[in-house]
């Protein structure tokens, strides 16, 4: 059986590739414009984890080609090292140090000690983490609590203010995880992330379209006040339903100035069973701290006026198509496929371990609350109300 000859990737397909990989072309597409595998195309960027790598530059205090030029027709026309070296501008040290490295002034060739000198130059940078092993102990710690790389290094940053050795970027962590050869993170940490991916892909749009049915005397989001807008307030919620597979169905929560989550398991879809789940949770939290419930336009919220009935909370409705009008619901949507994937069974999930998973990520620290938790923020709410 032949085999098939290893292809060898120029500087500029080299550039080309990742100029591509970083616009959200897909690996297949990218491995046709190179006549190449899939499989080739992506071993090329897992070996740096999908960070693109920075271009290699030469120091300014290295010899340059025109400079070993000038040494390699000084040995032949006979000049000393001291000559050659103040013709330079250098050292005589460098030239002697150039020259002997290279093959002695016999064999010197410029051309193939710059070569040299630029392999001998690509030396990896070390990493911050290399070294620091409570600094190691501590990131795998939160990784394994599901904290993400940002939220750990925003926590770094506040926890240990005043000890530069015991903060980190989150770019660092996450090219730790992901660059094995760094030796620093082990790679059973990936499974922790919440995409639980093994190499960084380029951020895409992802256009969700789905038809939603019409509400009965729904109250349009563009009605709503604009204390609710902005968030100068606590106890305005935005909701949905995530699906999972045997048509599965979990209600989430967030609480917009806080972030705050809970969740509730319910039945079905049918909004009847939707709407007795919702109200159950509404009576568990003081009338301050729920006033009102910003949804989606999905057929399970069509008795939504017996909601607003028995709870008094009112329920206004996003746009058609306009998932980002709930955007921090959004989000939490996608930080809980972490601890629900897509595809699983929710069913099999209690009232009571669904409150722990919502405690888990009210525990986690948020950038966008200055990295303090969901949990302190709304604690300090309702101790105002206290």
């Amino acid at each position: 059986m032949s085999r098939r000859n290893r292809r060898w990737y120029t500087s500029v397909e080299k550039s080309e590739m990742w100029d591509r990989w970083q616009q959200g072309e897909s690996l297949n597409a990218i491995a046709r414009a190179f006549e190449t595998s899939h499989s080739a195309i992506a071993k090329n960027f897992a070996r740096f984890g999908g960070f693109r790598p920075p271009d290699r530059q030469r120091s300014r205090l290295a010899l340059t080609l025109s400079q070993r030029e000038e040494i390699s027709r000084g040995i032949v026309g006979g000049l000393s090292l001291r000559t050659i070296a103040r013709q330079l501008g250098r050292a005589p040290s460098t030239v002697s140090r150039e020259i002997n490295r290279n093959g002695g002034l016999k064999r010197y060739r410029a051309n193939t000690a710059d070569e040299a000198a630029w392999c001998r130059a690509h030396r990896p940078k070390p990493c911050k983490l290399a070294g620091n092993l409570p600094l190691q102990r501590i990131i795998a710690s939160k990784l394994q609590c599901h904290w993400s790389p940002d939220q750990i290094a925003g926590w770094l940053k506040k926890a240990y203010a005043g000890n530069e050795k015991l903060q980190v970027s989150h770019e660092t962590i996450y090219r730790s995880l992901f660059i094995q050869a760094r030796g620093v993170l082990k790679r059973e940490l990936l499974q922790h992330l919440r995409t639980r991916r093994v190499m960084r892909y380029p951020q895409k749009t992802s256009l969700k379209g789905q038809g939603k049915g019409q509400i009965a005397d729904a109250v349009s989001i563009r009605e709503r006040p604009a204390s609710v807008e902005d968030r100068a307030v606590p106890g305005h919620w935005e909701g949905d339903l995530i699906c999972g597979s045997n048509n599965s169905f979990i209600a989430t929560l967030v609480e917009r100035q806080t972030r705050y989550v809970m969740l509730a398991k319910v039945p079905g879809k049918e909004t009847e069973a939707v709407i007795n789940a919702l109200i159950k949770q509404a009576k568990k939290l003081p009338n301050e701290l729920y006033q009102s419930l910003t949804w989606d336009r999905g057929k399970e919220m069509a008795d939504h006026q017996r909601f607003t009935l028995d709870t008094d909370i009112q329920v206004y409705f996003c746009d058609p198509h306009s998932p980002w009008q709930r955007g921090s619901n959004e989000n939490t949507n996608r930080l809980l496929r972490q601890y629900l994937p897509k595809g699983t069974n929710l069913s099999i999930h209690s009232q009571a371990k669904l409150n722990a998973i919502a405690r888990q990520l009210n525990e986690r620290p948020r950038k966008t609350l200055g990295y303090e938790t969901p949990a302190e923020r709304f604690n300090a709410c309702v101790a105002s109300i206290g």
